[in-house]
């Protein structure tokens, strides 16, 4: 079983910024894929970015040129760079890795809200 927590959601300003960390308690040298997903209010979940063990990511096209997806394989930890950040960006943002063996592990969430 493997537990994902995120942390740095908050309150920003539009254009503003954010970076959003998900801990892994377990080793992501294990995950083929991690990503991040974002669900708004009545809206459907989404996926924002995602990036392979061999570091190819995958952009949102909402968020092209302004999110970058990384993650430090030595600290267990993926990270979203949120920069020019739009009200449209407010949501519940979930961080989600697939494990070699075939289980999706899914972080409770931390919320984003751009407002001025």
């Amino acid at each position: 079983q493997v537990q994902l927590v995120e942390s740095g959601g908050g309150m920003v300003q539009p254009g503003g910024s954010l970076r959003l960390s998900c801990a892994a308690s377990g080793s992501i040298l294990s995950a083929t894929t991690m990503g991040w997903y974002r669900q708004a209010p009545g809206k459907e979940r989404e996926l924002v970015a995602a990036i392979t063990n061999v570091g190819v990511t995958n952009y949102a096209d909402s968020v092209k040129g302004r999110f970058t997806i990384s993650r430090a394989n030595a600290k267990n930890t993926v990270y979203l760079q949120m920069n020019s950040l739009k009200p449209e960006d407010t949501a519940v943002y979930f961080c989600t890795g697939r494990w070699y063996y075939g289980v999706d592990y899914w972080g409770k969430g931390t919320l984003v809200t751009v407002s001025s």
